[in-house]
């Protein structure tokens, strides 16, 4: 039986899987998700052009500092993202976990941007 070297390497893997069937387009773009252990990070991605349409993130200056659990800061960014991404013209994404499991911070994003107007 093979075992994979560390938990990212499980996650780039299932990360992987993942891409192989879920992919943005010019009508429906991409929300990619990233948890590290301190901060949250999305991104709406136009896989066809290869261009960021919005991003958010708990590394920006006025979100910097916050005395909210990550779980709350998370549903924030998710707000912020689906602000954003319908001012660039984005109603509808597909969204990417990027292999991490839906519960937690990432769902209190996904969740949060549902709330604030994203269709997915």
């Amino acid at each position: 039986m093979t075992q994979v070297a560390s938990r990212g390497a499980a996650r780039r893997k299932r990360h992987d899987r993942i891409r192989l069937r879920v992919e943005g387009s010019g009508s429906r773009p991409r929300l990619a998700v990233f948890r590290s252990n301190i901060h949250i990070y999305a991104q709406v991605i136009d896989d066809g052009t290869g261009k960021t349409l919005a991003s958010a993130s708990t590394v920006e200056k006025e979100l910097r500092g916050s005395k909210q659990t990550k779980i709350e800061e998370a549903a924030v960014i998710g707000r912020l993202i689906a602000e954003r991404a319908r001012t660039a013209g984005v109603q509808r994404v597909v969204f990417d976990r990027a292999g991490f499991r839906y519960h937690g911070r990432i769902k209190s994003l996904a969740d949060a941007a549902r709330e604030a107007g994203l269709d997915f």
